[in-house]
């Protein structure tokens, strides 16, 4: 799909096809237009970014559509104030330029790839990665484990995936990690961070063996289904989770009576959807997961985004109407499976959201017999306590299923204070050790309630 939601949180892209030529310019000449087109995107000078545009993407892009797109953008990361660094890269004969840019509440990679005629042939903004490397979190002990290497295969799709093993003989309880939204790594990388790499070797430390792969959409792109247009979150996540747990039942040294599903974010909302289908599943540990529809999360996000904005943004008013119109779009009732939505410049499939339309994640978890683990940061302002009452307000009373909720934590589970923004997630830090002690000891129990 062309979109990213990195951990569920919503950045706009704008993407292009983008033809095969060779480059002729300099690559200062290339640098220097990028700098310029950003600059002219701050100034609202819309139209001159657009007049450069190459011929595919002319047609891909009504005029106009830019600068919706840059103010969706700076609705959710804040105004943008420099760029610090520029690098070009060629790739498959285009001239490919990363600008690093400074907004108000995040810093962003603008990626813009040039055409051997100088025109822009695709642009696109993605979370900036710094250079420094992951450093492993002092709650893990790297001489407890070793990984090996493993492929997740669903029909003729094939996923590149590693499984954690605790040393020794086992056979050991074993754990499967589904991401949030967006073609998203094994690890789940956000900026530095790498929440599913803490949760794998914080659990093997403690001798539960997990498997980790790269979600379909981060592999295969917008092919990731063998009819695109009609593209469903069992195409996204379903399929591929259930056969990660089929690989596991089938390791010798995995307890396969002992195999649980981790979702994070989307992978925690669709969690009951997966486990509906696969009786292999002891049971299901939820973090972050949703209970209320993804549009409707979408429009509090922008309300709570704007909030952030000092001063308050002239045309918040407009950018929370351009959310409810997605929502509103998304609900239509005459939507049909070969319609597409525009989220903010990406074109989502009508039959993605057709396939969420009256999923209830909480009410479907009430039917399923499997203990369960719900777990909320709360100063999550992406999936908010709203939602974890939801869960708690459909399981009450069952004695199979934990909840716990963490004052200091985000929506990656990494601790802060204050407010949380985006910007928190360009800030190196680690899945919270109490998150990683919570879900061994529950796994250790079998499931069971304290």
């Amino acid at each position: 799909m062309k979109y990213q939601w990195a951990a569920g949180v919503l950045l706009v892209l704008l993407f292009a096809a983008i033809p095969v030529h060779t480059a002729q310019q300099a690559s200062s000449d290339y640098q220097a237009r990028a700098t310029e087109f950003v600059t002219e995107m701050a100034a609202g000078q819309f139209a001159n970014v657009e007049a450069q545009y190459s011929a595919p993407v002319a047609a891909a892009l009504a005029p106009g559509k830019l600068g919706a797109v840059w103010t969706s953008l700076e609705s959710q990361v804040g105004a943008f104030q420099k760029i610090t660094d520029s690098k070009l890269e060629a790739a498959q004969e285009l001239q490919i330029v990363t600008l690093t840019c400074v907004f108000e509440h995040a810093t962003l990679d603008a990626v813009i790839a040039f055409d051997k005629d100088g025109r822009i042939a695709g642009l696109h903004f993605v979370p900036h990665e710094a250079p420094v490397g992951w450093i492993a979190p002092s709650y893990v002990k790297p001489d407890a484990f070793q990984e090996q290497s493993v492929t997740v295969t669903f029909s003729h799709w094939k996923l590149p995936g590693t499984l954690t093993l605790p040393k020794g003989e086992g056979p050991f309880p074993c754990v499967v990690l589904v991401q949030g939204s967006g073609p998203e790594d094994e690890d789940e990388t956000v900026g530095q961070n790498k929440p599913f790499k803490d949760i794998a070797w914080g659990l093997a430390t403690r001798g539960i063996a997990v498997l980790r792969y790269v979600k379909r959409t981060k592999q295969y792109g917008a092919a990731s289904s063998d009819d695109p247009a009609s593209l469903t979150v069992n195409d996204e996540v379903v399929n591929d989770a259930r056969a990660a747990v089929s690989l596991l039942a089938a390791q010798p040294k995995i307890d396969a009576k002992h195999i649980y599903v981790l979702g994070h974010s989307l992978g925690a909302y669709l969690g009951p959807r997966i486990a509906s289908g696969d009786a292999q599943i002891a049971g299901l540990i939820l973090l972050a997961g949703n209970t209320r529809p993804i549009e409707q999360l979408l429009v509090e996000q922008v309300r709570y985004l704007i909030s952030l904005q000092s001063p308050q943004a002239a045309d918040a008013e407009k950018q929370v109407e351009a959310a409810e119109s997605i929502a509103n779009d998304i609900e239509r009732p005459d939507l049909k499976p070969g319609d597409t939505v525009d989220v903010f410049g990406a074109k989502i499939p009508g039959s993605y959201w057709l396939d969420l339309r009256g999923y209830n994640p909480a009410e479907l978890a009430a039917k399923l017999r499997v203990p369960m683990l719900i777990l909320q940061g709360d100063r999550d302002y992406q999936v908010r306590m709203e939602d974890f009452d939801g869960w708690q307000k459909a399981l009450a009373g069952r004695s199979n299923v934990t909840f716990k909720s963490y004052p200091a934590l985000n929506h990656l589970f990494i601790a802060g204070t204050g407010p949380s923004t985006p910007a928190e997630y360009d800030q190196p830090g680690h899945v919270s050790e109490d998150v990683i002690a919570d879900i061994a000891a529950w796994i250790a129990r079998g499931g069971k309630a304290n």
